[in-house]
This record gives C-alpha cells, sequence and structure tokens, in this order.
C-alpha cells in the first residue's frame, strides 16, 4: 500500500502480511507512518494504492464497521470511551453493533470481557471517570467485545507506570493465547518483547527489517534508524 499527505509520505509501498494467531510487533519512530497504516487496515483511512486482503477477500472498498463484523478491531492510543456511559455499556455497544450481537447474547458475553480484563468492579462507573490505566483496560475490553480475530493494539501501554505495564501485558498475552492475532504498535519496548513473537520496523513509510524479536533489535539499521545509536557502538 502507499498513501501521503502532500509531500509526506507515510506508506511507500508497504507489504505485509499477519499470519492466524500471530503476534506481530511494529517499532519506529514519531511520523513513521504506524497509525496510518492501521488506519488503512481498519478503514478510516483509504490508501493511494493497494489493497487489503483478509481471509481471501479483498475489503479495500469496505468501510470500518464491516470491517470491524469480518473480525478486525482495535484500540485507540489515547482511549475514546463514550464518556457519559457506564463501562458496561460501552461494551454493549461495542458487541452489539460492532459483533452484531442480539443483547441476550452480547450481555454474557460482556460480562466475561469485563471480568478478563479486570473490569468487573467498575461496570456501572462512569466511563468518563476511569483513571489512565482503566481506560487503556476499557479501550482493550470494547474491543474484544466485537470478537476479533485479529487485534490492532496502538500504544496501549503508553503512559502506564511499570507495575501497570505487568498487568496489562499479562492480559494481552492471555488474549493472544486465546487465539486472537495481534498487531501491536508500542514505542514501550520491553512489553513489546514480552509478548510478540515476529517484530517489524517502520520509517519513512517503509519497512526497514522484519523478523525474529531479539535478531531486529540488535540490527545496525535499527540501532542507527530508531534507536540512535551507531552501528558500531
Amino acid at each position: 500500500m502507499s498513501k501521503r499527505f502532500g509531500a509526506v509520505v507515510v506508506a511507500d509501498g508497504l507489504d505485509l502480511d499477519v499470519g492466524i494467531r500471530e503476534a506481530l510487533g511494529i517499532l519506529g519512530p514519531n511520523g513513521a507512518g504506524k497509525t496510518s497504516l492501521f488506519g488503512m487496515i481498519t478503514g478510516t483511512l483509504r490508501p493511494d494504492t493497494g489493497r487489503i486482503i483478509h481471509d481471501g477477500h479483498d475489503i479495500s472498498n469496505l468501510p470500518p464497521e464491516a470491517r470491524c463484523r469480518r473480525g478486525i478491531a482495535r484500540s485507540f492510543q489515547v482511549p475514546q470511551p463514550f464518556g457519559g456511559m457506564t463501562v458496561f455499556e460501552n461494551l454493549l455497544v461495542a458487541a452489539s453493533f460492532g459483533g452484531q450481537l442480539a443483547e441476550r447474547v452480547a450481555t454474557p458475553r460482556c460480562l466475561g470481557v469485563l471480568e478478563r480484563c479486570g473490569l468487573a468492579h467498575r461496570a456501572n462507573q462512569r466511563a468518563g471517570t476511569l483513571t489512565l490505566l482503566d481506560r487503556k483496560r476499557l479501550e482493550l475490553a470494547r474491543a474484544l467485545a466485537t470478537g476479533p480475530r485479529l487485534l490492532l493494539l496502538d500504544e496501549v501501554a503508553g503512559g502506564l507506570t511499570d507495575h501497570e505495564c505487568v498487568d496489562l501485558v499479562a492480559l494481552i498475552r492471555d488474549v493472544h493465547a486465546s487465539g486472537v492475532a495481534i498487531v501491536w504498535i508500542e514505542h514501550v519496548v520491553h512489553a513489546l518483547l514480552s509478548v510478540v513473537d515476529r517484530l517489524v520496523v517502520l520509517n519513512g513509510g517503509k519497512f526497514i527489517a522484519d523478523g525474529a524479536p531479539r535478531a531486529v533489535i540488535e540490527s545496525p539499521s535499527v540501532r542507527e534508524l530508531y534507536m540512535g545509536i551507531e552501528a558500531d557502538a
């Protein structure tokens, strides 16, 4: 796929595949095109050229809600809950509209997701009053309530303490173990490396590395271009 905004190129012939049940991490400096990539996958941003193939079907022209109903869900770097609704109501909206479930089916799913994400005790609290950690949990829970097969995570660990990060990573690891494929954009490298089994690095709209996480982190191109470390350091 390719995408540009005027002179700024955010995707320069990107070619990426994600396997069933794979956990893929994406690293890259600010402005590298990471969030734009998620926008093109989920349908909120249309690529200038290229196609999106999901389960063998071209979904390039499908709107975001149709892609969600096909099993593609995402979280946002800055949580975007319905602040005036309760935590449970936020999940019910996701399961009913994103997952196309009847209320009698959506309700038990949402209760299970609340328990899984450590939010059961917050079920009746208005989402706008949550702490940052719980807003991050709710962002993930809303995505899970749609019943995704592919989950896109955008910097869910950002802004959290080390202790909070450990709890969130454990939750993400559990989600992946349940069979959900994950693509995770993150700047908190140690969190990313504890979950993903493959890592790509995006810089200037192009992938500059792709492979086993430790090998990618230690490659000269990544040390220089992403981490600012001289290759011979």
